[in-house]
């Protein structure tokens, strides 16, 4: 049977340098320490990636693909079910790009690219939040007023952006570790929607409740 080719140089690096990023944080890991872990020399890192920033940008771009993938389907979320489980997938791919989130404001600070791009970001995460909204009212399962559509919106997309950050904070040894991800995840979830509860009917919000309860009785134990 012939052999597997092997993975390209540019691939594993991107995927090496991921993984010690979300690790150890982006301002904790060197190109050094990234040709160390995949046994290259530097020399070889920098044929594929002549600067740090590189990385970080052809990473993002990596993620900024799959979200925008995603943030596609936002409109299809038409009950607090799948408002759920929308939520619940964007926030296990913040998650495998955790380390943007971690560390945004130093990244943010350092590179100008990086920041327009996110700005985008944000723009876009606003749009999908702002369908998923009208998706819900326009099915009847939300009863929002207009009024509170657009500041829900963003508090929404504040708590989407910034929950990792708040986990770390709270447990810095041990919020990002992988063993503690779908219980992050799942109160990250939770917590952006029940900015909808008041708009929800008794039905729904009991709904809501059991979905958290379920997945929180699925989820491993740390």
């Amino acid at each position: 049977m012939a052999k597997k080719p092997p993975r390209r140089t540019a691939e594993r690096i991107l995927e090496t340098s991921q993984e010690l990023f979300n690790r150890h944080g982006e301002p904790n890991v060197s190109t050094t320490a990234i040709s160390a872990e995949l046994n290259i020399s530097p020399g070889n890192l920098y044929y594929h990636y002549p600067a740090k920033d590189e990385l970080i940008n052809a990473l993002f771009s990596r993620y900024e693909q799959s979200l925008n993938e995603l943030l596609g389907a936002a409109d299809e979320a038409a009950d607090i079910e799948s408002a759920w489980f929308f939520m619940h997938t964007l926030f296990e791919l913040i998650w495998q790009y955790r380390f943007l989130y971690r560390d945004l404001n130093d990244l943010l600070s350092k590179n100008r690219l990086l920041e327009t791009r996110f700005q985008a970001v944000l723009q876009n995460k606003s749009r999908a939040v702002h369908a998923l909204l009208d998706a819900m009212r326009n099915a009847g399962a939300l009863r929002m007023p207009t009024a509170d559509v657009h500041p829900t919106a963003t508090s929404m997309v504040v708590v989407l952006t910034y929950w990792l950050n708040f986990e770390y904070v709270r447990d810095p040894r041990n919020a990002l570790e992988p063993d503690n991800a779908q219980a992050a995840l799942l109160r990250g979830a939770h917590q952006v929607l029940n900015l909808l509860v008041p708009y929800l009917d008794s039905g729904q919000q009991a709904h809501l409740t059991a979905l958290a309860d379920a997945y929180t009785a699925a989820a491993p134990v740390a």
